[in-house]
């Protein structure tokens, strides 16, 4: 007699949520290689906001350009949202990047839109969230992308600081590093995006958009970014 293995139902659709959402993250992954978002310069790194430099950057702002990309992202926001988040009663983006995403989204689920500055405004009313959002206001956040999470949780604590709610975020990508982890655990914020750094690395060899020199050198950046040198890097 055959041994039968009975999974029970929850666990169940825990693995099929699990496999659906492996293979948004490839799809995405590839979408992004697509249309060239993705881009590599060890030689020349890139310095992003935070001061660190990466030999990697991606371009999700590109995204708007492609219409059929441009589609699939918001309408995959937007299932997450519904998923995770059906309580949300409006949407805020993430100046600058996200402001288009956000205002996609939030037209597809026919909600209201807000945008949240890195600083309220030097001139005119001073503003920090631009749009009307009346405190209690259930919110989900709307990012497109995560690197340490700094200028995500400062839109976080800019709305709960005005007395909104901010039920949780949605992102297109994030470099999954530990400090932003601990920083949206910290917050109280939960994180869901659409697709993630090892998803594009593991897409990029797959299409032989970078080589395997290319991953042992991006792995060695992904260790430690903060400190991560390219004019030591072929150094042992």
């Amino acid at each position: 007699m055959p041994f039968i293995v009975s999974i029970p139902l929850t666990n169940q659709n825990n693995i099929i949520k699990n496999i659906i959402m492996s293979n948004i993250k490839m799809t995405f992954a590839g979408k992004l290689l697509d249309i060239k978002a993705v881009k590599l310069q060890p030689n020349n790194p890139f310095t992003w906001a935070s001061g660190w430099k990466s030999p990697i950057y991606c371009d999700n702002r590109k995204v708007n350009s492609y219409p059929e990309v441009r589609t699939f992202v918001k309408l995959e926001l937007v299932h997450t949202i519904i998923e995770n988040f059906p309580e949300a009663e409006a949407v805020a983006g993430v100046a600058t990047g996200a402001i288009s995403q956000g205002a996609l989204v939030a037209d597809a689920l026919n909600l209201p839109f807000a945008y949240v500055r890195p600083k309220p405004k030097d001139h005119g009313m001073g503003n920090q969230i631009e749009g009307e959002l009346k405190a209690g206001t259930k919110v989900v956040v709307v990012e497109d992308l995560i690197s340490t999470g700094g200028s995500s949780l400062k839109a976080v604590a800019a709305l709960r600081d005005a007395g909104i709610e901010v039920v949780g975020m949605v992102a297109s990508h994030t470099y999954g590093f530990p400090v932003a982890e601990k920083a949206f655990a910290d917050a109280g914020v939960k994180l869901i995006t659409l697709t993630d750094y090892d998803s594009i690395i593991a897409k990029a060899v797959e299409t032989d958009y970078i080589s395997e020199a290319d991953v042992e050198m991006l792995k060695e950046w992904r260790k430690s970014p903060d400190t991560w040198n390219p004019a030591t890097r072929n150094l042992k």
